[in-house]
């Protein structure tokens, strides 16, 4: 009798994951069917760069057909709710897929609704985000009318989508007013959750001199309550006040609702998972990977490539009745755009912080990690390529799929444990 994986999102994870398995799974055995609410896959770290020009909409979205592989069968549609005790998915407009295995590859999503007054009226005015494409491109046309006042970074809670893109964004902010002559007019302020610039001290340190060397307040352990719109103040629990002319924030993030409903998710619907086989706790033929589960780790595009990667022999294992023998660490790699040409690299995983050194090769690099150089933005700029032609398609990647300590060093004065979660 066919088999059948379904596999809900047709994202990073999910494509990633259609390409891996269609290639080790009989097609005369397996059906394989992934389901999304449209055909536009989009680069999320390219809406980072929109509002300054660097990319235009047609360099930072494809359609998703075309990188799914033949047999497998691609079903635009909403996911109503997930029945796992029948195994069956139901679609909005009542189309149901019964399956035998479960992918939940759904991502996170930043929920504007979540903060009052946020969505008030100066939503798209003067509040922006940059998660989405509609935002970002409003946020670039507002800044091109933006010549002098008070610029704020924002992120309301973690854990968010690429937890260093708030920092990215605002080193980005302030060469491109140094580009336009107006960085001298602009008060530029950084306001987190976190304690620091980052969520891992050593990395925390280095990116919060950073903002410093850049004249950038940090508004550090603010918690927002809510937006005053009519004022243009950010509000927070402990009655902090911060205002501003020019908002651009992060909202809070949360997985996708039908996981709620489904009565498969956490306070912000993201799935529970083995956190190193990524196997629900509570149904053995469901799976979670990337953003939508609940795993201790960065919200990033490269989690998910490196999860993936354990995830394809750990499934083939599992569908057969044998033990996963594959251990995900929550390995990621993340680029870090500061401006001016220049970039820096973090790789760290659940149990090792972010670290100085070289990578990809011990030693010898050509990246540095925790360091400006000309080398890692480039390297920024030419995963766009590696994404769309390498990642995606699901080809060997030649980087390893755990973190190694190799090439990196320990500072003698700071302890290399880990803050709490991203």
């Amino acid at each position: 009798m066919q088999k059948r994986l379904l596999v809900l999102g047709a994202g990073t994870a999910g494509t990633m994951i259609a390409n891996k398995l269609r290639r080790r799974l009989d097609v005369g055995t397996w059906d394989i069917t992934i389901v999304d609410r449209d055909d536009v896959h989009p680069y999320q770290p390219g809406y980072l760069f929109l509002p300054f020009g660097t990319y235009s909409p047609k360099q930072v979205t494809r359609s998703r057909h075309r990188f799914l592989p033949d047999h497998v069968d691609f079903v635009i549609g909403e996911v109503d709710v997930i029945d796992p005790a029948a195994s069956k998915v139901t679609l909005v407009g009542g189309r149901e897929l019964p399956y035998d295995y479960l992918v939940i590859a759904s991502g996170t999503s930043p929920r504007p609704d979540q903060t009052p007054g946020m969505l008030g009226a100066e939503w798209r005015r003067s509040i922006f985000d940059f998660f989405t494409l509609d935002g970002s491109m409003a946020l670039a046309e507002a800044l091109r009318h933006f010549d002098h006042g008070r610029l704020v970074v924002h992120i309301a809670d973690m854990p968010i989508k690429c937890p260093v893109a708030p920092l990215e964004f605002t080193f980005l902010a302030d060469a491109w007013l140094r580009k336009q002559g107006l960085r001298d007019r602009v008060e530029l302020v950084y306001v987190t959750p976190l304690p620091g610039a980052f969520t891992k001290p050593i990395a925390s340190e280095r990116l919060g001199s950073m903002l410093d060397d850049r004249k950038i307040v940090v508004e550090a352990d603010f918690l927002v309550e809510h937006i005053d719109p009519e004022t243009k103040t950010l509000v927070s629990y402990d009655e902090r006040e911060i205002p501003f002319d020019l908002l651009v924030t992060i909202p809070i993030n949360m997985g996708a609702d039908f996981v709620a409903r489904s009565g498969l998710g956490d306070e912000l619907n993201y799935v529970a998972v083995d956190k190193h086989t990524l196997l629900s706790k509570v149904w053995p033929n469901i799976f979670a990977v990337g953003d939508a589960s609940d795993i201790p780790a960065s919200k990033a595009g490269s989690v998910a490539h490196f999860a993936v990667d354990i995830f394809v022999d750990n499934f083939l294992e599992h569908v057969a009745g044998k033990p996963m023998t594959g251990s995900f660490d929550g390995h990621a790699n993340c680029f870090i755009e500061s401006g001016d040409g220049k970039g820096l690299l973090i790789d760290f995983n659940y149990d090792t912080e972010p670290l100085p050194g070289s990578y990809p090769v011990p030693y010898i690099g050509p990246m540095k990690l925790l360091k400006e150089t000309r080398a890692n933005h480039l390297g920024k700029l030419a995963f766009r390529w590696i994404y769309w032609n390498i990642l995606l398609p699901g080809r060997r990647m030649p980087v390893p799929t755990l973190m190694s300590m190799a090439g990196k060093t320990v500072p003698t004065t700071t302890s290399s444990t880990p803050s709490p979660t991203d």
